[in-house]
């Protein structure tokens, strides 16, 4: 019977093009009820595919969420976990039976594990009633269905104001680290960052934001994590983001500052490749008004993945010192004079001569990579002339069933 209310109400609301949210503390399929039981979150979870995309879809994790039941959250578009909430799919009972492994139901599946290495939850609150206005927050920058645009929000911040501490807060130092969350959140509108995921993959920060007033996703590279390098992780993180943006009518506002994939056998053999695809597929399939700022480094694979000219970006804006190349001058130079050895003086100047005539963003800006290089106090005035240029912007798809992505 519940089965069947919960089915009902989310067709109902995917008919009407309103959200849904729901409230889950279940220790999954009723047994007395045999069969009949897992059929029921079965039609639930058909019923929550086919409102994936067309209404956004938020479920608050507030108790025990056991066995089938449990994968709806993979469903969803956000996931708000309270504190003494917890998640799995096999239960501790289960687990040291198959394995041996004595664990406890909040090292199995707590929100403090969902948030920062399964990236389940999306947010955790204190509470249940703190849980319901994140809830309320993330709503706050999505339109009630995918026909319609996200509501615009009241705001005094000036599209003009210069970003001095964008500006100051970016090192000249290729190799220095800092909060990338500090260039956003001097970019965007004041106060209205609202980071989603924050303790999974930290090497790259997505979240909620508005400029002049307008709701974006912002996908940025995090240098204080892994160096901004990608990952396994953090494609998987990011791409999940971009298509949640894309379906919502969220413009995307990317930040790049990254030195490229993150190297390693392991990370090659757990599917760097696949897992790196969705991101290359998700930023190439959205339709929606991208922008892409470069920050600093913009090397190789992992420059062209965060939505580059080539990956089909409506604006590209390049800070005066970042560099956009293959890969660094220093690494360069090795390959392309390494078998010479070139002592430090002339090393020195092999890789002040590559810098300028490869990594420069005016050369890149020459060949048409590059939008315009602006000084980095400009940064939050182009980004919102360029969202109002593309405000309009439509985009015909090509007819076919669906793409066949790399899930």
């Amino acid at each position: 019977m519940e089965g069947e209310t919960i089915e009902r109400l989310v067709r109902t609301a995917t008919d009407l093009g309103v959200p849904v949210v729901g409230v889950l503390a279940t220790s999954g399929a009723d047994v007395s009820q045999g069969v009949a039981s897992l059929h029921a979150w079965g039609r639930v979870a058909r019923a929550l595919s086919q409102a994936s995309g067309v209404v956004p879809v938020v479920l608050v994790v507030v108790g025990p969420c056991v066995s089938g039941p449990a994968l709806l959250l993979g469903m969803a578009d956000v996931v708000v976990m309270t504190a003494d909430a917890s998640a799995y799919v096999s239960g501790p009972a289960a687990v040291a039976q198959s394995t041996g492994v004595v664990v406890d139901r909040d090292k199995l599946g707590g929100a403090a594990i969902h948030a920062a290495r399964s990236g389940v939850a999306g947010l955790v609150a204190a509470d249940e009633e703190t849980a319901f206005h994140a809830v309320a927050d993330v709503l706050a920058y999505l339109p009630g269905n995918c026909m319609e645009e996200a509501p615009p929000h009241w705001t005094e911040d000036a599209s003009d104001r210069p970003c001095d501490v964008a500006a100051r807060t970016v090192p000249a130092e290729a190799t220095s680290s800092y909060d990338v969350r500090t260039v956003v959140g001097d970019v965007v509108d004041e106060a209205s960052l609202l980071e989603l995921r924050a303790l999974h993959a930290g090497n790259v920060v997505t979240a909620l934001a508005t400029v002049e007033g307008r709701p974006v996703g912002v996908i940025a590279n995090q240098p204080s994590q892994l160096a901004g390098t990608l990952d396994i992780e953090a494609s998987k993180k990011a791409a999940r983001f971009v298509q949640f943006c894309d379906a919502f009518n969220l413009p995307l506002l990317t930040f790049v500052d990254t030195p490229g994939f993150q190297p390693g056998k392991d990370i090659e053999w757990r599917g760097m490749i696949r897992h790196g695809a969705e991101l290359v597929h998700a930023y190439a399939a959205a339709t929606v008004p991208r922008i892409c700022v470069v920050l600093r480094k913009a090397y190789g694979g992992a420059f062209i993945v965060m939505d580059s000219k080539g990956m089909g970006n409506d604006a590209c804006f390049a800070w005066p010192k970042a560099e956009l190349a293959v890969m660094g001058a220093p690494g360069a130079v090795q390959i392309l004079h390494g078998k010479r050895n070139p002592d430090s003086a002339e090393r020195a100047k092999l890789e002040a001569e590559y810098a300028e005539r490869y990594c420069s963003p005016v050369i890149a800006a020459q060949r048409g990579y590059v939008d315009e290089v602006i000084e980095p106090a400009d940064t939050r005035r182009a980004v919102a002339g360029a969202l109002r240029a593309l405000k309009t912007k439509r985009e015909r798809l090509p007819q076919r069933r669906h793409s066949n992505s790399p899930l």
